[in-house]
């Protein structure tokens, strides 16, 4: 059964934190994005892991292999257990994150195409001659892993296509994942937990229709029993 980390995408430590109170001991995993980080710093890993709780975090980084290097090796003393980069970074790129995190519990997952993405988001961005999406994405996952990467993040909808083409151990993480009759917010690919777990995601990833709710708990509740049912 696939693994499940709550996307704690609030705008302050307190907020988040009174989240997982509100998740805990049900949730245990738990992802920390670019607002938060931004906001709270380091300061809020920190505090997820001395309750003990396991961390993705989502900074999606891109800039000079010595940069991300850098920033990864950062990562890996602060103790997450994901840390994502941009598979478009290139291999280089993706190297020195996976070397800088050696030795560590870290993993690197590298992010294919946003699950924001349209197919004519990618033409006006490369063009008339753009691949789709599960082109695309299949080509930077393969770069990517072949590069060093532990794993990739990539739409459900994209899942069975890419763990037919990834190496044994490769692992997959899926956003956008929306209980049945949920709204899809600024995703244009998202699907439901049992969705993704038939696709061969090892790790979904649920925010807002867990963390926008009048109660978290229950609504996770439904998220793993859908999962177990599977």
């Amino acid at each position: 059964m696939p693994e499940v980390a709550v996307a704690l995408d609030v705008p302050s430590a307190d907020a988040a934190l009174a989240l997982v109170d509100r998740l805990t001991p049900d949730a245990g995993f738990f992802k920390v994005g670019l607002e938060l980080f931004s906001r709270a710093g380091p300061a809020v890993v920190r505090d997820l892991r001395r309750r003990e709780l396991r961390v993705f975090l989502d900074l999606k980084l891109h800039d000079i292999p010595n940069t991300v290097h850098g920033a990864a090796r950062a990562v890996a003393e602060l103790e997450a257990e994901v840390l994502t980069v941009h598979a478009s970074g290139g291999p280089r790129m993706i190297e020195a994150a996976r070397t800088a995190v050696e030795g560590s519990e870290t993993r690197i997952a590298a992010v294919t195409l946003l699950t924001s993405l349209a197919r004519t988001d990618l033409g006006r961005m490369w063009g008339p001659g753009a691949p789709g999406r599960s082109r695309g994405a299949a080509r930077l996952a393969s770069v990517a892993v072949e590069s060093g990467a532990h794993g990739i993040v990539a739409a459900a909808s994209e899942a069975r296509m890419l763990r037919a083409r990834l190496p044994v151990g490769a692992f997959i993480v899926t956003p956008g994942i929306r209980l049945a009759g949920g709204p899809y917010d600024d995703h244009a690919a998202v699907a439901t937990p049992a969705a993704a777990a038939r696709a061969g995601a090892d790790l979904l990833v649920v925010g807002r229709s867990v963390t926008g709710a009048s109660d978290p708990r229950a609504v996770f509740g439904r998220v793993r029993a859908e999962l177990a049912a599977q």
